[in-house]
């Protein structure tokens, strides 16, 4: 008869730690956040040294062997965990069996600009987590260079912003904690085209795709979705974009926004690439 898996105990000082991930001043303080389910921890895997340790009930360990194989060859430690516990660390309703503890990934910003980018999300005082994941995740869909997050915006590694990149926080540079006047300066110093996206913009994102002038390398500025750019950010920027609204919607929600601005600009690029 097969011995039964030893299941990390509840009361285990490692269990204790991963829960108080769950607050951003235990995050800030140990350099480690959570990543949930299947598909963030496969991406975490993967990605060097990022993976510290991950929390498995027996049954998602069985489903996603080639996820725990990957975990263990990365150097994590693997634990194996009722159910219970697995409820206990996470952050979500309806737990997918994997938890995973992962060291921080933000990057100073002047790393971003020495690698000249061409095309760059900046988030400024967004404040919802859901958000703020929703567009890392499409900057990273869109090709995006990199992604910057305001000293006003949301913390990155909120377990709602995690789970809303699906992954994306592993795939592209972010720099946290700038403020949007040195993020601004900083892009204009290596050749950045600075846009502000908002819906009372005196351009038009139609009209600056037909005369040609975004195929240059662009920083879009994402605001609040409730209150949008304050006056002193919008003229931080080269233009004041609005997204047109051809049907009867009264607005596009932030993500929405910055997935169409996002890839205007990457198709642009990639036209006058070829040219």
């Amino acid at each position: 008869m097969p011995v039964a898996p030893e299941l990390i105990s509840p009361k285990s000082p490692r269990v204790s730690g991963a829960r108080r991930l769950a607050k951003r001043n235990f995050r800030g303080k140990e350099r480690l956040f959570l990543a949930e389910g299947p598909q963030a921890v496969r991406e975490a895997a993967g990605h060097g040294q990022t993976l510290v340790e991950l929390f498995a009930t027996v049954d998602a360990a069985e489903r996603y062997a080639d996820i725990v194989g990957e975990a263990r060859t990365a150097g994590a430690r693997v634990h194996l965990a009722d159910e219970d516990v697995i409820a206990d660390i996470s952050t979500t309703v309806t737990p997918q069996g994997l938890v995973g503890v992962c060291r921080f990934l933000d990057v100073p910003f002047e790393e971003i600009l020495a690698a000249r980018p061409r095309l760059v999300a900046v988030l400024s005082n967004v404040r919802d987590p859901g958000n703020a994941g929703t567009v890392l995740r499409c900057a990273d869909a869109a090709g995006a260079d990199a992604v910057i997050l305001t000293d006003a915006s949301v913390d990155l590694y909120n377990p709602k912003s995690v789970r809303a990149s699906v992954g994306s926080h592993f795939h592209l540079p972010v720099a946290v904690g700038v403020p949007v006047e040195q993020a601004v300066r900083g892009l204009k110093g290596v050749g950045v085209r600075i846009l502000a996206a908002d819906g009372a913009g005196e351009d038009d994102l139609d009209a600056e795709l037909d005369q040609g002038t975004m195929g240059t390398p662009t920083a879009w500025i994402f605001g609040n979705e409730a209150w949008g750019l304050p006056e002193e950010t919008r003229a931080l920027a080269d233009a004041v974009v609005r997204v047109p609204i051809h049907g009867r919607a009264e607005s596009l929600n932030l993500a929405t926004a910055a997935a169409v601005c996002l890839y205007a600009s990457a198709r642009a690029q990639r036209a006058s690439s070829t040219r």
